[in-house]
Parts: structure tokens; C-alpha cells; sequence
């Protein structure tokens, strides 16, 4: 058996490496690294893939979350809306521009932003609400925008680990995670479901007024050359990362469902586990499984991650320390106890080897420590 690895792009490169190299020699050949015909590929490539007008790619996703928060006009003193359990760049970019963040718990079972306690932290200095669609699947999007159109507030998708998960609404129409909200963003960190070979990002909007802003902001907030007519950034996706993306985007939804498959076999070999507990998939969205996530109680996650890891097998805590809770957020004033779902969450789950080159054997020898440590 194959080395076990939580996310496998070697074997994923010799699956593509053709596709790969020749776009990178493309590149190389033209010449062309910055804004060429590579990017322009793989921005038209994705606004058909998302059904989205415009798509903007920046240079990783820390910017794009931090290029969308400047595009819709916020000031020092503003409040952002989202939650303390996720990735920290959601909650750093609101600190970097001088905004509060305003945290609501998230619900146990998604791990997702619970609904039911945005509208009680809104205040007439909300300017916006990020919601996070964690680990693949996507948070309740049809009652956040419901809530945006009442107060007046502005959505902002951090869609990091769900691009290619799809959303349905009640009516039963459906949009892709990313697409829903006022903007989305993502990035293509090499162990994202769509990843380059290096930092990466993009922005997504259907406004056409938002994403003349946007693509000003990431040119140094110039929209002709050596015109400034806004504070800006320089923020761009190089051509050798776009031509990896376009290489992979052609493949997304087999990628996705692998991942699938995998999570399906995870979920049908875990369950029934006492103190495991596996995945919770939403009715209103697709599960793509960046990250196969279980719960472990009984105070157990750290003792089985510590065998697995004798066993040869990989895993990951995504995330032992709410944001609310780390040093660096402190000076906004949370306390331990103020979001007790998260501080759950923190201290039980763990992820599980999930990639596009899993196999049936490695999946076996993963499930079946898990198994012998309980038994």
C-alpha cells in the first residue's frame, strides 16, 4: 500500500502532468506572466463553470476577502458579521481594515454559522456578513439573503473550500456556493478542491458596479495606467497558476466526486461508532468534502490522532483554537464561554485523509484503525 497522505498532488499530478506541462510551457513560450491570454482561459473558463457574470482573480484568498470588504466602501469602526470558527484570513482581513468583527456562534451539526443569531448582533454599523461554507458544503445562503435585503447589509461568500458545491433554494432552483451572495470569494491553495501550484485566488460577483470596483482595487486602484483614482492593491493570479487551474477545472466535478465517494464510504464504515461522529451533510446544499470531519467525544480526538499517526495515518485538527479565543483577537473583548458550540467543536474534531487519490485499500487501513481504537 501507498503511503497514506492528507492530500495526495503528486498522484494527482501524474494523472494531468500532459495538461499541466503543456500549459505551463505555453506560458513560458508566450512570455505572457501577468494578465495573459492563461488567465483570461481560466476567468471566462470560470464565470461559465459558476454561472457567474464576472469573475476577478487575485493574488491568493487572504486578498480576495480583503479586496471585497474594500469594494463595498467600509470604514475603520464598521462591523463584519461572521463566525469564530473558521480559518483565520476570514477574521484577519476585518482586522486589518480597522473593522469589528461581530461573532455568532455556529450551528453543532454543520459547524456552519447558525442563522437563528445573526439578526440579533446587527446594529446600524453592520456593513456586511461572512458567512463561511466549511469543510464543502454551504451555509444557509436563501435566509442570510432574506436578512441582507431587510437590513441593508452586504454578503460576502467565503467559498474557500466549496467551489463546485452546488445550492438549492426552496423553490428548488439552484446557484453554485459562491455565486448566492453580493460577492464571493475563493482561493487556490494548493490542497483546495480546485487548487494551483502556489498561491491563488479570485473574486466573483454578479454586480457589474462591484466588479469595476473590484478589478480597480486589485490594479492599485487604477483602472488606465498610471491613474489613480482609488486606494488599491496589487493583487494578481500569474499565468503559470492559471495555467494549473485550467488544466484542474476541467476536471472538477469528477475530482468532486471522488471526494464524494470517499466521504460516502467513510460515512458508511464510521457510523455506528459510539464516539464518533461523522459528517453532517445540510438539505439545502452538495457536500464536496474538502475535508472529511468527524467528532470525537469523550475527550478521545488527541489520543486517536496520536495512534493513527503511529499507524502511518494523517490527520488534521481544523481548528483547536476558535478565533474569539486567540491571542492576536483578544483586544475586541470575547471571553471563553461566549461562543460554547465552537469551543466544542474545537477540543473534538478532526480530519481525516480526503483527496481525489484515495484508495479502496488505504480507506480500509484508515477505517479500520479507527475501528481497533475503539473497540
Amino acid at each position: 500500500m501507498q503511503k497514506i497522505q492528507m492530500v495526495d498532488l503528486a498522484g494527482q499530478y501524474k494523472q494531468i502532468r500532459n495538461e499541466i506541462d503543456s500549459g505551463i510551457r505555453e506560458v513560458i513560450e508566450t512570455t505572457a506572466f501577468i494578465n495573459g491570454p492563461m488567465v483570461r482561459n481560466l476567468t471566462r473558463g470560470l464565470e461559465e463553470y459558476l454561472g457567474v457574470s464576472h469573475c476577478l482573480p487575485c493574488a491568493n484568498g487572504t486578498d480576495a476577502l480583503q479586496i471585497a470588504l474594500m469594494a463595498i466602501g467600509v470604514k475603520p469602526g464598521d462591523e463584519v458579521i461572521t463566525v469564530p470558527f473558521t480559518f483565520v484570513a476570514t477574521v484577519e482581513v476585518v482586522a486589518l481594515l480597522g473593522l469589528k468583527p461581530v461573532f455568532v456562534d455556529v450551528d453543532p451539526d454543520t459547524m456552519m454559522m447558525d442563522m437563528d443569531q445573526v439578526e440579533a448582533k446587527i446594529s446600524s454599523r453592520t456593513k456586511a456578513v461572512i458567512p463561511v461554507h466549511l469543510f464543502g458544503q454551504a451555509a444557509p445562503m436563501e435566509d442570510l439573503m432574506a436578512l441582507a435585503e431587510k437590513h441593508d447589509f452586504r454578503v460576502i461568500e467565503d467559498n474557500a473550500q466549496a467551489i463546485g458545491c452546488k445550492y438549492r433554494f426552496r423553490d428548488g432552483s439552484t446557484a453554485m456556493a459562491g455565486t448566492i451572495g453580493h460577492i464571493g470569494t475563493t482561493s487556490f491553495y494548493p490542497t483546495k478542491n480546485l487548487g494551483g501550484y502556489g498561491d491563488g485566488g479570485a473574486i466573483f460577483t454578479n454586480d457589474d458596479s462591484l466588479a469595476a470596483a473590484i478589478r480597480t482595487i486589485t490594479n492599485h486602484g487604477s483602472d488606465r495606467k498610471y491613474y489613480y483614482d482609488s486606494i488599491g492593491v496589487n493583487s494578481r493570479l500569474d499565468s503559470f497558476q492559471a495555467a494549473v487551474l485550467v488544466a484542474k477545472l476541467a476536471k472538477l466535478d469528477q475530482y468532486n466526486a471522488a471526494r464524494k465517494q470517499a466521504a460516502d464510504y467513510y460515512d458508511q464504515q464510521l457510523t455506528g461508532i459510539h464516539q464518533v461522529t461523522v459528517p453532517a451533510r445540510t438539505s439545502h446544499s452538495d457536500h464536496v468534502f474538502h475535508q472529511y470531519t468527524i467528532r470525537v467525544t469523550d475527550g478521545r480526538r488527541d489520543a486517536l490522532q496520536q495512534y493513527l499517526g503511529e499507524q502511518g495515518i494523517p490527520s488534521m485538527i481544523y481548528y483547536p483554537v476558535p478565533l474569539h479565543l486567540s491571542e492576536a483577537y483578544k483586544s475586541f473583548g470575547y471571553n471563553a464561554g461566549d461562543f460554547p458550540v465552537s469551543e466544542q467543536l474545537s477540543s473534538e474534531v478532526l480530519s481525516l485523509p480526503m483527496h481525489t487519490e484515495l484508495t479502496a485499500e488505504q480507506l480500509d487501513h484508515i477505517i479500520f484503525h479507527i475501528r481497533n481504537f475503539f473497540a
